[in-house]
């Protein structure tokens, strides 16, 4: 099965795509933050025929959640209906940073950072990590 892979942010939305045995992660698309945006994604899932959705699930260094999850969880329960996929929260921790530190700054950062949630989500599952 492929996985889709959403690094969410106010501006841009990363997004990245499994194999289709769901074990690697790639960086795919950067979507603007928008009315279109749950558009795009729906598109890329049907074009990619993906069978399962997880995002970022955003929180401080307590653990507690960051501003921005109320948005994201308000965008989880549109996705969810909107696709009629299954959408799992991955917890991602400076992924942004990480990537940027891994490829250096560029204008697609967001995307890799979606591909870095994603496969922490696809290695938890392989080792059986059901949280």
């Amino acid at each position: 099965m492929r996985y889709l892979g959403i690094d969410y942010g106010t501006k841009r939305i990363g997004v990245a795509l499994s194999d289709e045995n769901g074990s690697l992660a790639f960086p795919s698309n950067v979507v603007k933050s928008g009315k279109n945006a749950l558009e795009e994604i729906k598109l890329i899932c049907e074009k990619n025929n993906v069978g399962a959705i997880v995002v970022g699930e955003s929180t401080d260094f307590k653990g507690r959640d960051n501003p921005i999850m109320e948005e994201i969880k308000n965008f989880v329960s549109v996705l969810e209906k909107e696709t009629n996929l299954p959408v799992d929260l991955e917890p991602e921790f400076l992924t942004s940073a990480q990537a940027s530190r891994i490829q250096g700054e560029h204008g697609k950062i967001d995307t890799s950072a979606a591909a870095l949630i994603l496969q922490a989500y696809l290695d938890k599952k392989r080792n059986g990590d059901n949280r």
